[in-house]
């Protein structure tokens, strides 16, 4: 009986060892996972605020791709851009990242110098357009094909556009990616691709709508302050896309010149990159307040001459050279009006 007794108890024993290492196990899992879980978060927060310059631009482009087509449509316009946008990012441009990543992770670098230079391009072309205005029109466009037509032809553009500025916003989050676990790749990359696409074309689509919020108000309030804030949000609307243009202007050529120097500085030309770093540590010191900020502020600003003054330079390279060659190699199809 006694030695039933010990049996027993030396079962309980290893029963009891038994649940503290399962214990022990699932702590230990626990804390990994959320080390992971928080690593993946924290990657994809740096690669969507890298990304930010490509966002506000495509958040600032997408509304004109609805101009002069009924109201009723803006919507699901938007809503077939988006589809598309979610398709280019999780089906074709991540798995293609990490391809990349996996197979020739030395290109990584000059692809992303050339989204800058892209970027850079882009943001120098709508301060020359500012100055150089184009004579041709969306009013104009709306005259000349049916709306059938015209929301086709809208819709091809921007996803056109969208794949462009998506392939930008991959290979700028797959290069602000830490780890090097292709798994922890994939999902902040589909993090970044899924969020950010539902804050640009939710975004969008709020900015194309609020313009009917505000008649709508300023027709049906019962306060007249309520139709006075809507006749003021009819008003604004105008203003406010002008400032979210030019936020993503600023901020293309932000991004795209700190991309240029950056790349640059990978590759083994260091001047520029040290020479923007000491002036920006210089001025943060003499201002002696803000300092990390003041540091930011200077380095952007640095970053930001550097991509202009690239953009600006690659614009008639851009107009005069490969965009005749490009649009002779893949000819627009051309709608026509009944």
């Amino acid at each position: 009986m006694s030695g039933l007794l010990a049996l027993l108890d030396d079962v309980a024993a290893i029963a009891k060892l038994a649940a503290t290492q399962v214990d022990d196990l699932a702590g230990q899992a626990a804390k990994v996972g959320a080390k992971v879980g928080a690593t993946v978060l924290d990657d994809a927060a740096k690669a969507g605020a890298k990304a930010a310059g490509v966002v506000i631009d495509d958040a600032a482009v997408t509304p004109k791709y609805v101009t002069g087509l009924p109201a009723a449509r803006e919507l699901p316009i938007i809503w077939k851009i988006a589809r598309a946008s979610f398709f280019n990012k999780l089906v074709i441009l991540l798995p293609a990242a990490l391809l990349l990543s996996a197979f020739l992770p030395w290109l990584v670098t000059p692809l992303l110098m050339l989204g800058g230079c892209y970027l850079c391009f882009e943001g120098a072309e709508k301060i020359w357009h500012v100055f150089h205005p184009h004579t041709e029109s969306h009013a104009q466009e709306a005259e000349e094909l049916d709306a059938a037509h015209l929301e086709e032809q809208r819709v091809a553009g921007a996803i056109k556009t969208d794949f462009i500025l998506s392939a930008e916003i991959m290979t700028i989050s797959l290069a602000a990616i830490e780890s090097d676990d292709w798994i922890t790749s994939a999902v902040v990359l589909a993090i970044v691709a899924i969020g950010i696409t539902a804050l640009v074309y939710g975004a969008v689509a709020l900015l194309v709508k609020m313009d009917d919020v505000g008649l709508k108000l300023s027709q049906i309030g019962r306060l007249e302050a309520t139709r006075k804030f809507g006749l003021w949000l009819v008003r604004f609307m105008p203003t406010l896309m002008k400032i979210i243009s030019v936020i993503g202007t600023t901020a293309m050529l932000w991004v795209g010149g700190n991309i240029i120097v950056h790349g640059v500085d990978v590759l083994g030309w260091h001047w520029p990159y040290e020479t923007i770093h000491h002036i920006a540590e210089g001025v943060a010191g003499s201002v002696g307040v803000a300092v990390g900020f003041v540091t930011w502020a200077v380095t952007a600003l640095l970053d930001g001459i550097i991509g202009l003054a690239l953009g600006l330079a690659l614009i008639p390279v851009v107009t005069r050279i490969i965009a005749p060659t490009f649009k002779s190699l893949f000819p627009e199809k051309k709608s026509t009006a009944h």
